[in-house]
């Protein structure tokens, strides 16, 4: 990855004079400390729970050394679900009657936080959904107690779907799990694409089981449609086995793809040398920022660390952001406290301010969307921008339309 190594060659010492300035500025907090139950998937998404693990870690040290919130240290309880929608619900029990948790936090499969968030709903204790996508989440099965930090589905679609619309591709194909997430990718980027541009035709639509694919089989029935351009919603080792099966096959050539979550370097790097080009996705460029508090965090990560960011680096860091923001904005762990203090609150991060909306939970953490390209034998994301996600959200009246009233 270029500039990898100039970037932890700084760090590492920055490292040092880091560590001296928390020692000088820490705060000693004689307090019981403010406990947050955190439920995800280490083992069976290691790739990105782990980075997403370490983000949350290096908010904490920083709030922490900063005299805590509320004039209490901040800790994260972690627990394993095995990527289970009912083990993640067992696991909430436990962090709820024994942990005695001042809320809950993460998953990052769509099924496993709405899971989670139904759970929130009936036991009237606030979820915030750092990672998982799906629409759902906020607006048909959204509640008074369940708030999102990523950026939606709908966001993300809808952002490549205005870089779409502007080429002249007519004919569209589509590929995505078999599962919530995927299944709110493709509509939302259908809805966005055809309000744009109403000649375009969606010639197929492959759903291959998560984690399951059968890449060959997938590419043959893409080739088949012979669509002019391809929107991609596969990641992880899904994502590995079309793109090998698709170069081989030559099933981008000459075709636009648009690939949701490709640019993320989770996904992007393992991928190698490997990398598709010209792909138009959303990602995390993480190498290029060189000013401003993109580029704080990605030395604090790395002097931290000794490894790059990943995206869920970044939403681990901005979900400790967030919690302490709104326990801090509370007074309070009571759960009304914090519940009402997420509605409408106002978080600095790395990519700048983010704003929970009162009227579906969802915060403005907006994208970066750019193209792939191959740098030093690594994917990367080149001419990249920032979309701000504020300016990809419904309105508010189809907002309510979509929200089911308070519970």
């Amino acid at each position: 990855m270029h500039q990898r190594l100039s970037i932890i060659r700084k760090s590492l010492i920055a490292a040092v004079t880091v560590g001296m300035l928390t020692a000088i500025n820490s705060v000693a907090i004689s307090a019981d400390p403010i406990r947050i139950g955190e439920i995800n998937h280490y083992k069976r998404m290691a790739a990105f729970a782990e980075p997403y693990k370490n983000g949350i870690e290096l908010a904490l040290k920083e709030i922490n050394a900063n005299g805590g919130v509320i004039d209490r240290p901040l800790e994260f309880i972690y627990r394993d679900d095995q990527g289970k929608p009912g083990e993640a619900i067992k696991i909430a029990e436990e962090l709820i009657n024994r942990e005695e948790v001042a809320m809950l936090t993460g998953t990052i499969l769509s099924n496993v936080g709405l899971a989670i968030s139904s759970f929130a709903a009936e036991k009237k204790v606030v979820y915030l959904a750092s990672e998982p996508l799906a629409d759902a989440l906020v607006w048909e099965a959204g509640n008074d107690y369940t708030f999102r930090l990523r950026t939606s589905t709908y966001m993300q679609a809808a952002m490549l779907a205005e870089e779409a619309a502007e080429t002249d591709a007519v004919k569209y194909a589509t590929i995505a799990p078999n599962y919530a997430y995927g299944k709110d990718a493709v509509a939302a980027f259908k809805k966005a694409l055809t309000a744009l541009r109403p000649d375009v035709e969606f010639v197929t639509e492959q759903w291959p089981a998560l984690f399951k694919i059968d890449a060959g089989a997938e590419v043959q029935a893409l080739e088949r449609a012979k669509p002019d351009a391809i929107y991609n919603v596969t990641f992880g080792g899904d994502l590995a086995k079309f793109v090998r099966e698709g170069s081989t096959r030559g099933l981008f050539d000459g075709r636009n793809v648009y690939g949701l979550l490709t640019g993320e370097p989770e996904y992007l790097e393992p991928l190698a040398d490997e990398a598709p080009e010209g792909w138009v996705v959303t990602g995390y460029p993480w190498y290029d920022f060189e000013e401003g508090a993109n580029k704080v965090f990605v030395d604090a990560y790395t002097a931290e660390y000794g490894d790059n960011p990943k995206i869920g680096s970044l939403v681990g860091y901005m979900t400790a952001q967030s919690i302490a923001a709104a326990i801090e904005r509370a007074g309070s762990i009571e759960t009304e406290a914090i519940r009402e203090a997420f509605v409408g609150l106002e978080v600095e991060t790395p990519v700048g301010p983010i704003v929970y909306r009162a009227q579906d939970h969802q915060s403005t953490m907006g994208a970066f969307v750019g193209t792939t390209s191959l740098v030093d034998g690594g994917g990367v994301m080149v001419d990249w921008t920032y979309k701000l996600g504020a300016d990809y959200l419904p309105s508010d009246e189809e907002v309510a339309s979509m929200r089911p009233a308070s519970q």
